[in-house]
């Protein structure tokens, strides 16, 4: 089948679907952990050597909110935000249909409602500050930073308008090594935005980015 046609990237997705959903429950709690405690010192690494370069203004995170497939980020979210640690927090909202992706200011205290896709985001209109680090959910991924989502193109639109704008930002999908494309006829299609990195729990499929 052509790498490049509609119905093979579907059928491809499919797999990745059904390869994640296979896994044991017990690898994916101790899995999320594990990319849980890598975001976690890789940020506090980064900031330290900020602070060392007098570069230490505050960072805009903007993170995901976890479907129950993916590797759970909202533990690393609470113990951001209960930290004093200069991070400013957001979470993706999706306003309409084949637009950019708005990203909405988070905390704890945050209320919060079931959007498109049943995913969960902010109550709120409020936008925030444009993000230095966006965490990308990732179904599929190649060691070169290729990435294969949903199928809807929210993130390669956010990704592109942000680059187009000239703002300078770092980004870091989130994946399950089930999720490697290595040994798949697997071709980025040309609005593909590639990452910067991709964290497993496995550790980093494509390196840790430096700020």
């Amino acid at each position: 089948m052509n790498p490049n046609t509609p119905d093979h990237t579907a059928s491809l997705r499919q797999q990745l679907l059904e390869k994640r959903a296979a896994q044991d429950p017990r690898d994916v709690s101790m899995g999320a952990l594990r990319i849980r405690a890598r975001l976690y010192t890789w940020l506090a690494t980064q900031q330290e050597e900020m602070r060392a370069q007098q570069r230490d203004e505050p960072l805009n995170i903007a993170a995901f909110w976890s479907l129950p497939a993916e590797p759970e980020l909202q533990p690393l979210l609470n113990k951001w935000d209960i930290e004093d640690n200069g991070l400013t927090l957001s979470l993706p909202c999706i306003d309409a249909e084949a637009a950019p992706l708005r990203f909405s200011p988070w905390d704890i205290e945050t209320p919060m409602k079931t959007g498109r896709y049943n995913i969960s985001e902010p109550d709120s209109s409020e936008t925030a500050a444009k993000p230095d680090i966006i965490l990308v959910p990732t179904l599929g991924f190649t060691r070169q930073g290729d990435r294969l989502g949903y199928g809807q193109g929210y993130y390669d639109r956010t990704i592109a308008q942000l680059r187009a704008q000239y703002h300078p930002f770092v980004t870091i999908g989130i994946a399950w090594s089930c999720g490697d494309l290595s040994e798949y006829d697997y071709t980025p299609e040309p609005h593909d935005e590639p990452l910067d990195a991709v964290l497993t729990e496995l550790g980093w499929a494509k390196e840790a980015p430096q700020l």
